[in-house]
């Protein structure tokens, strides 16, 4: 079920509704909001529904028998056993068929064919996410940084509450589950901020990123018949494409956690007018990249230490990020690229030279803020023909291929509604987003100083524009993760 489908259309009033009629009673409201997040879950496939319960299970368990033993060899038992079962299904299900595959390919290359089977598991979808959502719960727990709950159904919520289960943003319990505990009252504030988040992600998935998708599906499908500054132009609008559909997803879970009395954590905060590459970590898919660091990259010895230790650190948690992402050596050679990138900002230490925002209380950039969010930006780009590409000789020749010849030619198969919407709302897209980019989102205080029919107009035009000029809807790229 998509958020952006009829049948979600549907689902979310009824829920909407039943939610806030119970709303005097905590238990209940919980009880029904985690039938009605299963429920979502298993209209894609309700047999997968025993790995969350499973997943749900094993770090509920787990929290209440550290609790019960003081002994920090037991409980490092226990965090290790949870933590081998919810990596141990994720690994089966996405990687098994990776490791078996290049372990064959890699005896090859010597002369020895060997016989493999593989599994050809269907991923489920948001396993990664949900994964990633229970151990934080549990190494938080093992730190003694909070008590573990007694309340099953609210813990079962933390882990599969429906605006997040798909694609997250990747929640933490020390954030989400004091929000499930208490009781929630209707806040009509809150609620019409949701509805303008929603809005606002829906404009990026289905006007920008589906349309920017029918382009830039082409030229990749395409690669070789093309010259090089039409590869160019499909690495530029895969890069739009992936912001559009990704952070568009974030805003419509974060929207529609408003709706239902939450505040989830951010996942986006406008990366594309970052002015480095370390500010681009920072500003996209936040709650990925801080549980990387949070889990990972601190508890490795972080940026502490002899200069091999940060470089060793630093190539661990992008590879692992990449391989996090697929499985494919094109996200593993993504997360090296971004590697080699990062590197040289914390080893001299300006990995956080930009903590504020670009033109903060200005209209316009300078000419320098200007040069260095293009350049970021291409960097960003070229990155994203490796994660885009289906394997590393094709990501090769396609780079190979776009410094190749300098000649242009629009795609014949792109339709005149594609161009008309990345020549018009491309633009209108990006001056939106630079003028909300001090908010959490773009169109978060845009128009409230106005008068409520002009205001009015602004929402009316949107919704007409992606009614008018959405893209052949498909599923979220972050769905496959």
């Amino acid at each position: 079920m998509l958020f952006n489908s009829l049948e979600f259309a549907i689902f979310l009033p009824v829920v909407f509704l039943i939610y806030w009629s119970i709303s005097k009673n905590v238990k209940a409201q919980n009880l029904f909001l985690l039938a009605a997040s299963y429920f979502f879950y298993g209209w894609w496939d309700w047999r997968y529904l025993s790995l969350v319960l499973l997943c749900s299970v094993t770090n509920y368990t787990a929290g209440i028998l550290m609790m019960r033993t003081g002994a920090q060899k037991r409980r490092k038992i226990i965090l290790t056993v949870c933590c081998l079962v919810s990596l141990g299904v994720l690994g089966v299900f996405k990687y098994y068929d990776f490791f078996i595959t290049s372990f064959a390919d890699a005896f090859s290359i010597f002369g020895f064919h060997l016989k493999i089977n593989t599994l050809e598991l269907i991923l489920p979808v948001g396993i990664s996410f949900y994964t990633f959502h229970t151990l934080s719960y549990t190494i938080d727990i093992y730190r003694r940084k909070f008590e573990p709950t007694k309340d099953a159904v609210s813990f079962f919520l933390f882990v599969s509450i429906f605006p997040l289960a798909m694609a997250g943003p990747i929640e933490r319990a020390t954030n989400l589950l004091p929000q499930i505990y208490k009781r929630r009252t209707f806040d009509y504030a809150l609620a019409v901020d949701g509805i303008r988040q929603i809005l606002w992600g829906l404009f990026k998935k289905m006007l920008i990123a589906d349309s920017c998708a029918a382009v830039a599906n082409n030229i990749f499908s395409n690669s070789a018949i093309y010259p090089g500054s039409t590869l160019a132009l499909g690495a530029i609008l895969f890069a739009f494409q992936i912001y559009g559909d990704f952070s568009g997803y974030s805003d419509m879970a974060v929207g529609i956690g408003k709706l239902l009395g939450f505040k989830f954590l951010r996942n986006f905060n406008f990366p594309y007018f970052s002015r480095d590459i370390a500010e681009f970590w920072r500003r996209w898919h936040i709650s990925l990249n801080t549980w990387f660091r949070d889990y990972l990259y601190i508890p490795l010895g972080g940026s502490r230490g002899a200069k091999w230790i940060v470089v060793r650190n630093t190539f661990i948690i992008f590879l692992v990020s990449g391989f996090w992402h697929g499985t494919s050596w094109t996200f593993i050679a993504w997360g090296a690229y971004h590697a080699l990138l990062f590197l040289p900002f914390i080893l001299s230490g300006k990995n956080r030279k930009y903590t504020n925002t670009v033109a903060e209380g200005k209209k316009l950039p300078n000419l320098k803020e200007l040069l260095q969010m293009a350049l970021t930006f291409a960097l960003v780009a070229f990155g994203w023909i490796l994660f885009r590409a289906e394997s590393i000789a094709q990501a090769w020749n396609y780079i190979l291929g776009m410094f190749s010849s300098p000649g242009f030619i629009v795609p014949q198969s792109v339709s005149n509604k594609s161009l008309m919407v990345l020549i018009l709302f491309i633009p209108v897209f990006m001056i939106m987003e630079w003028l909300g980019r001090e908010n959490q989102y773009a169109i978060e205080k845009i128009g409230l100083t106005w008068k409520k029919p002009i205001r009015y107009i602004l929402y009316y035009a949107i919704i007409m524009a992606i009614f008018m000029f959405a893209g052949n809807s498909s599923d979220f790229i972050y769905f496959q993760f």
